[in-house]
């Protein structure tokens, strides 16, 4: 195929710096709640796995079900922006969030880990319509030079949350949980009454974040957002084409191996560590490191976002690949605290990636912005495939070797990064 340059790339800026300031902001707020919320799936996974006696496959299905979702409602996401825009598609996602997050209630009651997945689903639905809105409202926010020191910093805040939800996740969860066990073990339990006793610690959690996104959702709904015309596909303009923008195709590849490599990472990070070769720690000590994980990736998108300013994205996005995969060989033939430090590190590096391969995908589209943005949130189902591979890879061979799969996602990357991110239209 022939590959077609693209030039002259079209700004797209808000008007008014103040507005755009406040759109911003706000915008901002959103990646840090999705951030919050995603993180707490690795809390589940250890605790779910306990109280339903899962092997690694089966627990991986936490992963498995909540980025299946991004697969099923990203294209939906991006037609709902194309009929209500950025705005009202933000605020129907935080309401859908809101829902799912209550469905964990009636979940922990029965208990059911179907019924907690399919919450998962749910919760997960809504933030792939928050997700498909909010990342390229935020990239074409200003001038196209520093969109991705925008998304970078945005993405900080989502990992502002993924920093906290461990930390306090841990602590509600998995402690109050096991100060639960520790009182049922004084009584004739049977294993229904076990369950029970362990799925509670869940209500509390997702009963306050369930109000807390209504409250959001009527909030945001009353803010100005201002519209941005050349990113939003208009009435009577077709939506074919997008598989031409060689940049996107290759970024939707990306995005898949990326999200599959980071998501594989943090949902074993727990189990990982607790393994005698490597940390020799509790669940709940565990955790603690989890969150220093994710404070890692917290700590790269701010200086990224600096960074960004003065280096291009695609240079940065090679050396954060290639450091990424190094760090996780490096833990796969380590042991004890090199093996954990290594691993942790891995947090740092991934912290770039998602902002700039996204930027990189969507470079030039213009009015198929939206669209463009649907088919890389769909690519995060990589969160749900690669995840599963690794668990059932792990029940064979072993947590620790199983992260060869992480790696070789970190190789793509680096190519994507040095060739395949250039903006080319394939004739």
């Amino acid at each position: 195929m022939a590959l077609t340059q693209l030039s002259n790339p079209q700004p797209v800026m808000a008007p008014g710096s103040a507005t755009t300031r406040t759109a911003l902001a706000t915008v901002t707020s959103l990646f840090f709640v999705w951030g919050f919320v995603t993180a707490l799936n690795d809390i589940l996974i250890p605790h779910l796995k306990s109280i339903f006696d899962l092997n690694y496959a089966r627990a991986s299905l936490i992963q498995s079900a909540f980025f299946l979702a991004y697969f099923l409602f990203s294209i939906p996401a991006a037609k709902l922006i194309d009929g209500v825009g950025y705005k009202h598609a933000m605020v129907t996602g935080i309401f859908v969030m809101g829902a799912g997050a209550f469905l964990f209630l009636p979940a922990a009651i029965v208990p059911s880990y179907n019924l907690f997945l399919a919450a998962l689903v749910i919760l997960a639905g809504g933030i792939t319509v928050l997700q498909v809105a909010a990342n390229p409202y935020v990239a074409v926010l200003g001038p196209p030079r520093t969109a991705s020191s925008r998304l970078n910093l945005a993405q900080a805040f989502n990992s502002l949350g993924t920093t906290i939800a461990p930390l306090l996740g841990g602590y509600l969860i998995l402690h109050t949980a096991a100060k639960g066990t520790d009182a049922l073990h004084t009584l004739p339990a049977t294993l229904q009454d076990y369950r029970v006793h362990e799925a509670a610690s869940v209500k509390v959690p997702y009963l306050v974040i369930g109000l807390a996104l209504v409250a959001l959702g009527i909030l945001i709904s009353t803010f100005k957002l201002p519209p941005i015309p050349g990113a939003e596909r208009h009435k009577g303009e077709a939506a074919g084409g997008l598989w031409r923008y060689r940049q996107l195709v290759f970024g939707v590849v990306g995005i898949f191996l990326y999200v599959g490599a980071e998501v594989s990472i943090g949902s074993f990070l727990i189990n990982y560590f607790a393994q005698a070769n490597i940390g020799n720690v509790t669940e709940s000590t565990a955790s603690r490191y989890l969150a220093v994980y994710w404070a890692c990736a917290m700590i790269g998108r701010f200086l990224g976002s600096a960074i960004l300013r003065k280096l291009r994205t695609g240079t940065l996005l090679a050396l954060a690949a290639l450091s990424a995969c190094f760090l996780v060989c490096v833990s796969m033939l380590a042991s004890g605290h090199l093996a954990m430090g290594s691993i942790i590190l891995v947090g740092l590096f991934n912290s770039v990636m998602f902002p700039s391969i996204f930027t990189l995908g969507i470079a030039e589209l213009g009015p198929l912005t939206g669209d463009g943005s649907g088919l890389l949130i769909m690519a995060i189902v990589g969160g749900a495939a690669v995840p599963l591979a690794v668990g059932l890879l792990a029940d064979r061979i072993g947590l620790q070797h199983a992260l060869i799969l992480p790696a070789i996602c970190y190789l793509y990357i680096l190519y994507y990064a040095l060739k395949g991110s250039k903006p080319s239209v394939l004739a």
